[in-house]
């Protein structure tokens, strides 16, 4: 499992034939790839990860202080494509991606555990396996990469 979080002073994911709209404010938009093999054990540990980082700047100005510390919103947006290999051709193959039904119940995993971990009411989502607009207004810029299996 990978997740790609990016700090942000904004995010949105909006999906026009469902009329559905979200908007965050500052923390983090996560990228969360699933791969074919991951487990429960994964997806907790990535949420637990991305709720402990330390990105966001204190009064030195050093990334020193966690989304909890900055009372930030998480957008989570299931992305398969994260998996996707390019590395033969130029059309990628996603064949490492998890199926639907196996990498949704793992986002669903995941997207609990982080809301157990930041609150609730700090964590938003798109919809699983819908083709969304996303926006991202990049803090920095400050991507982080996380691989549950490295």
């Amino acid at each position: 499992m990978k997740v790609v979080v990016q700090r942000v002073k904004e995010g949105g994911v909006y999906i026009e034939h469902k009329k559905y709209k979200v908007k965050i404010g500052k923390g983090y938009v996560i990228l969360l790839g699933i791969k074919t093999g991951d487990t429960e054990n994964d997806a907790i540990y990535l949420a637990d990860k991305c709720s402990a980082l330390r990105i966001f700047e204190d009064a030195n100005g050093k990334m020193n202080l966690s989304i909890n510390e900055i009372m930030g919103d998480a957008l989570v947006i299931s992305q398969f494509t994260l998996y996707g290999n390019a590395s033969k051709g130029n059309r990628p193959s996603f064949i490492e991606a998890a199926r639907p039904n196996e990498a949704e119940n793992l986002y669903k995993i995941f997207v609990q555990r982080l809301k157990e971990k930041i609150g609730k009411e700090k964590v938003f989502t798109g919809i699983f396996a819908e083709m969304m607009e996303i926006k991202i207004i990049n803090d920095g810029p400050v991507t982080i990469i996380i691989n549950s299996k490295e």
